[in-house]
């Protein structure tokens, strides 16, 4: 499965090689593929924002400050709540009946909707302490594989009532975070983009925007999140619920490697183009870097609320 690797370029799947041996594909049109991947890996994986976040980068020193991460919540929880609405697009305008299921599947958990192994119900029971409920997830809420198909629902299993459980921890309440009143600008602006982008009526701008943002998610900045969060669980807030976090962090490679199958499924039809791929990837990831950009601008000001 071909997903971000620090330092390490992108490599063809054992899909495009069983393809190939099946004479499915020709060794011209494998090699075509092998050089956009090398395209792919240069102009989106090596984003600067994606290699190079410096508010993450400070954030997972964990010292930030009670306000520093009051402001951080909101306006993650802006951006969390308003990808609903990209991610519904998503769902809308998709031009195949699996891109369409592809799209529902993270939709869906969006919503509350807990992942299914196969063989297996909704959750997974296990004799876990709170604590550890917190770090890995409650197994009744959360699963970090499976599909959506014949999984449950429930309230408590959305991604923004976990959110909810950080925020009120830190003193705020669930009409303080996740509205686009609460957004900065920046933030505002990074919400838009993956409207236009990500669920773009174009399915080429939007599988590149759709292949950027997994695949950006997949690439560290939770794991500097769950860093700073943990220091600042140790050292200061010992029952600040976390799981939001540490649970994305172990699900986006999941995200990433459905948008890479997606990726080799688009590139070999006949009317598939480069570069609208590419103007869709790349701008999501330029609006991606004004939301860290806007929230390191904002720290370094003190411009909080």
């Amino acid at each position: 499965m071909a997903t971000v690797t620090h330092g390490e370029p992108l490599v063809l799947s054992s899909r495009i090689a069983e393809r190939q041996q099946r004479g499915e594909l020709t060794s011209q049109r494998v090699a075509e593929f092998e050089r956009f991947l090398r395209e792919v890996d240069r102009d989106l994986l090596h984003h600067r924002i994606v290699v190079d976040n410096a508010f993450t980068r400070w954030f997972r020193e964990g010292t930030a400050t009670d306000a520093e991460l009051r402001h951080f919540v909101r306006q993650f929880s802006v951006f969390s709540n308003q990808f609903l609405v990209a991610a519904l697009l998503r769902v809308i305008n998709a031009p195949t009946l699996q891109q369409a299921r592809a799209a529902k599947e993270i939709l869906m958990n969006e919503l509350g909707v807990i992942y299914r192994r196969e063989g297996r119900g909704g959750g997974s029971p296990r004799d876990l302490s709170e604590e550890a409920k917190d770090r890995e997830g409650d197994p009744e809420l959360v699963s970090t594989e499976g599909t959506v198909d014949g999984g449950t629902f429930r309230f408590r299993a959305a991604h923004l009532e976990w959110l909810l459980a950080v925020a009120e921890d830190l003193g705020l309440g669930f009409n303080e975070i996740g509205k686009r009143r609460h957004g900065r600008p920046s933030t505002l602006h990074f919400c838009d983009e993956l409207q236009r982008l990500y669920g773009n009526e174009d399915a080429q701008v939007a599988e590149g925007a759709s292949f950027a943002v997994e695949n950006w998610a997949a690439a560290g900045f939770w794991q500097d999140l769950e860093d700073g969060l943990l220091k600042i669980k140790r050292d200061r807030h010992p029952h600040l619920r976390i799981a939001f976090f540490t649970w994305h962090n172990r699900v986006e490679a999941q995200h990433a490697g459905h948008t890479m199958e997606e990726l080799e499924e688009v590139y070999f039809r006949d009317d598939f183009d480069a570069d609208k791929f590419f103007q869709g990837g790349q701008e999501v990831l330029d609006a991606i870097a004004v939301f860290w950009d806007g929230l390191d601008g904002d720290r370094a000001s003190g411009r909080l609320f």
